[in-house]
């Protein structure tokens, strides 16, 4: 089955995290009763892999001003019928941040957040069911894409100045 692995992964995160045990019922129930959950096509909702991504020293993270949404957010995106949740992150964090070199610090979900993306076009509401992962760079140059209006290197104490997304916060929290 290839939802084995995130049902995997989203055990584990459920006992690193038993306070977020909520949301974590909810992916898992959404995982299990959606065999094409990784499809965008899927339009109730759909898996996707995001990234917190700090740069070479570990100091900083990377935030991008996200061009559809307007806040500044982590990097993702959807998986595309990809199961490998991990890579889909890894893949994002390269695509939005131009970098070609960044490697997981751990094979563990860092994070994972359900949350509304409105509708769009001929797009309906729908759920992103994202699980993030800790990535690093091994340089800090980076290239804004046409996903974002802007990409910043943050420090923590600064992060609060750009955003009070809850979900981004609470990445602050457990880096």
């Amino acid at each position: 089955m290839h939802r084995a692995p995130l049902l995997a992964l989203l055990a584990d995160y459920a006992e690193r995290y038993p306070d977020e045990r909520r949301t974590v019922t909810r992916m898992r129930d959404f995982v299990e009763a959606n065999v094409d959950c990784f499809e965008r096509s899927l339009l109730a909702g759909h898996i996707t892999g995001s990234a917190w991504l700090l740069d070479s020293s570990g100091e900083r993270a990377l935030l991008t001003h996200h061009r559809k949404l307007g806040r500044w957010l982590q990097p993702g995106g959807h998986a595309d019928g990809e199961a490998d949740i991990a890579n889909v992150a890894l893949r994002e964090a390269m695509e939005e941040s131009g970098i070609n070199d960044i490697s997981a610090l751990s094979d563990q979900i860092f994070d994972i957040d359900i949350h509304e993306i409105p509708a769009r076009g001929k797009e309906p509401a729908h759920f992103h069911y994202d699980c993030r992962f800790l990535l690093q760079a091994t340089h800090d140059d980076y290239v804004v894409s046409e996903e974002s209006y802007d990409l910043r290197w943050i420090g923590a104490h600064e992060i609060t100045t750009l955003t009070d997304e809850a979900s981004v916060l609470r990445m602050l929290r457990k880096w």
